[in-house]
């Protein structure tokens, strides 16, 4: 086995009590990705397309075998008001919540946050005729 395939292993919660000092590249964007500015001690996405790579079942134990792209599809608050990021894996379809961090792009984060208003799962146009049947009076006011 050659040594670029070679995967390391970690003592269960390791990640917890050593930073993440390690750069790579973006498999989504190209993009060189480096720990320092994310605001934290990991770093496990890209701050420019949000993207991330499937390598971990429990947070820094790097037990999946997958590799997919973690692609981002939603933003949600959690009870602290701290937002974090949900990616699904591509190959896979497994889920992950990841914290934002300090230089995430903000235009991509607020895009997130509006996918579900700007693409709602029912016609707009039938609004008021779906809250009549629903026992409202159909108005918008």
């Amino acid at each position: 086995m050659n040594r670029e395939n070679k995967r390391k292993t970690y003592k269960k919660d390791y990640y917890k009590t050593h930073a993440c000092k390690e750069s790579f590249t973006c498999k989504s964007c190209g993009r060189e990705v480096v720990p320092t500015g994310a605001g934290s001690n990991h770093r496990n996405h890209c701050p420019n397309c949000l993207c991330s790579q499937h390598l971990d079942i429990e947070p820094g134990d790097r037990a999946a075998d997958c590799g997919g792209l973690m692609e981002p599809i939603a933003v949600w608050v959690r009870k602290n008001g701290e937002w974090a990021i949900i990616h699904r894996c591509r190959i896979c379809g497994a889920f992950s919540s990841n914290r934002i961090a300090a230089d995430d792009n903000p235009m991509k984060l607020m895009s997130l946050a509006m996918k579900p208003i700007a693409l709602p799962p029912f016609p707009v146009e039938r609004l008021e005729e779906m809250t009549r049947l629903m026992g409202g009076d159909g108005t918008t006011e």
